[in-house]
């Protein structure tokens, strides 16, 4: 590969990673700006799950800026993984370009798998090769006159190795093979630790997306006994008013014969004193 194109590559990917960083903290601020302050109102606006992805969004940069930039920074490497720059920058203008996106996990699946697999790539396979080229990483380099990097692991080497007379390149291999055991070790406990840290917050925004939902549900159930109450109510006063027809009336169906029975019994004395005079 030419070097001059090699070097136009490393700086645009770079730049690009740099970029993407601050058009993400350009589309947060704008967001944030419109939002309330208060928590319990955030969660029921419109651009909740605008936040929701931005927030999601700056994890995956931070744990991209841990893993790549300590080496971007010195110079041994540039930053790989261009893809996972294009998928940030499309996530973002889908935020950006959509009222009501969708749930956090369904956007940004692609990104988490590609940027999970470029870290773990980097850690596994070009980390040991860049950690040889570091400056003071070599413990042979060491004893020969180097200057040794600050850290509480180079002290102790440096102490195990003058503390004896003649020590032997075996053991010197060995050293060495215990110090980059421990570095891929605590990387992959990195890794690990924010992996984990990301699924919490994920469950804790599963667990308050449930909580709403179970709020929105009681106040349905509520508005239906409301209106329940509401019918039984009319269904009474309907049954009342039928009650009180049906008694009206027949009260006045006895009315009439009550008064057939009174003219009879008007009419039986006269009878008897016409029969009387008769005889």
């Amino acid at each position: 590969v030419c070097k001059r194109m090699d070097l136009v590559c490393q700086r645009m990917l770079n730049q690009g990673f740099l970029k993407v960083e601050r058009y993400h903290n350009l589309c947060q601020k704008q967001v944030k700006a419109q939002l309330p302050r208060r928590e319990s109102e955030r969660r029921n606006h419109s651009l909740a799950r605008h936040a929701d992805i931005l927030a999601a969004v700056e994890t995956r940069l931070s744990l991209l800026n841990m893993t790549f930039m300590k080496y971007v920074d010195s110079n041994l490497c540039c930053f790989i993984p261009g893809k996972v720059i294009d998928e940030i920058y499309r996530v973002l203008r889908y935020v950006n370009s959509t009222r009501a996106p969708q749930r956090a996990h369904e956007v940004l699946q692609e990104l988490r798998d590609i940027s999970s697999m470029a870290m773990e790539y980097f850690d596994e396979k070009i980390v040991p090769i860049l950690k040889r080229k570091m400056p003071g990483s070599d413990v042979s380099g060491r004893l020969i006159g180097t200057a040794p990097v600050p850290g509480p692991s180079s002290a102790l080497t440096t102490m195990q190795l003058f503390s004896k007379q003649n020590p032997s390149r075996q053991e010197v291999t060995k050293l060495q093979q215990q110090v980059k055991a421990n570095g891929t070790g605590l990387t992959a406990l990195k890794r690990e630790i924010s992996e984990l840290r990301i699924k919490v917050q994920e469950q804790q925004k599963q667990l308050q997306d449930q909580d709403q939902k179970l709020l929105e549900q009681t106040q349905i159930i509520g508005e239906q006994n409301a209106r329940l109450a509401e019918l039984e109510r009319k269904l009474r006063e309907v049954m009342e008013s039928t009650v009180g027809n049906s008694s009206g009336s027949s009260s006045n169906e006895q009315s009439p014969r009550k008064r057939r029975k009174a003219v009879e019994s008007t009419d039986c004395p006269r009878k008897s004193k016409r029969l009387r005079n008769r005889k």
